[in-house]
């Protein structure tokens, strides 16, 4: 999954952005409402956090451009400004939730998780699964074949993209800019090794291969060879 945050303040940034890459996000900063907007052509985003009061331009218009060109992004308002009023706005220019500031971390990765579930129409569900592969996004746990499997961040992120798109080939391209929060040359092995990695831990052991190589085109995770 790959998250945007849109804030001026570097250290108030960098606090979000950590906590969202534990979470397996990869994550953009964005210091100024221009620099968001060019941004969000760039990339796909499964979320968006936008502080109100930003340089160039706001979060409020920030917001409405963002709405114009994709309905259905989640979008989390942040800002220190928590009166009805200015809660009204913020929902009325397109935002989908909004946070007052100072906020707890943990609060704000439920509401990430709940509008990522709802824009995705899983409702409240938090499983996903292929064959015997389970994994919950809201305990972040992975399970197969009734043993847990420990991943790290990156590779959390790169299981559940693939699981996300159960069935689908997904290009190392497509991998590369929804799961790495930093542009790299296409010619990088870089996707290549964390398959690889991921295989180790989730195919090897368990003697069922699930993460499958279409050649020439990218990856797929099912139950079956392509």
């Amino acid at each position: 999954m790959r998250a945007l945050v849109v804030e001026d303040e570097e250290k108030v940034a960098s606090f979000m952005a950590k906590e969202l890459q534990v979470h397996g996000f990869a994550v953009d900063v964005a210091p100024d409402g221009a620099q968001a907007e060019a941004l969000i052509q760039q990339h796909a985003y499964d979320i968006v956090l936008l502080d109100w009061m930003l340089p160039k331009k706001s979060g409020i218009e920030v917001c409405r451009t963002i709405r114009q060109s994709l309905p259905h992004m989640p979008i989390i308002m942040l800002t220190a400004l928590d009166g009805i009023e200015e809660q009204i706005k913020g929902l009325g220019a397109g935002a989908d939730d909004y946070l007052s500031k100072p906020f707890d971390l943990a609060v704000l990765m439920a509401r990430v998780h709940a509008l990522i579930r709802r824009s995705k129409g899983r409702g409240s569900e938090q499983l996903l699964f292929c064959s015997d592969l389970e994994l919950d996004t809201d305990a972040r746990m992975v399970v197969r074949a009734g043993q847990e499997i420990r991943l790290t961040a990156r590779e959390y992120g790169l299981l559940l993209y693939l699981l996300q798109r159960k069935g689908k080939v997904t290009t190392r391209m497509e991998i590369l800019d929804h799961v790495w929060d930093t542009s790299f040359d296409t010619e990088t092995n870089l996707v290549d090794v964390y398959i690889n990695m991921l295989r180790r831990k989730v195919d090897k052991p368990f003697g069922t291969r699930l993460i499958h190589t279409v050649t020439g085109m990218g990856y797929v995770l099912r139950e079956t060879a392509p």
